[in-house]
């Protein structure tokens, strides 16, 4: 599944360079994460890097409004990447 930011960001700008597939932009309010090429950094990485950086805790998570497989999030990766 994707992630999200939730209401407890700062608007710190950790996350935004982090994402290697730029999926996290600035919103009206807080950033936000495109589900459609969010990856959890499947492809990328062991662990979401956002999540990493982010200096409050639980403030990204699972999105339970876009359950993905890890299958389905690598085939996303090759996808973005150009690979398929």
């Amino acid at each position: 599944m994707a992630l999200l930011i939730t209401d407890k960001c700062i608007n710190c700008d950790m996350c935004d360079p982090e994402c290697p597939n730029d999926a996290i932009s600035m919103g009206a309010e807080i950033y936000e994460i495109d589900p459609d090429r969010c990856t959890e950094c499947k492809g990328h990485y062991d662990k979401p890097t956002c999540q990493s950086v982010c200096p409050i805790n639980n403030c990204i998570i699972l999105d339970p409004a876009h359950i993905e497989t890890e299958d389905q999030l690598l085939e996303k990766f090759v996808v973005l990447q150009g690979m398929a």
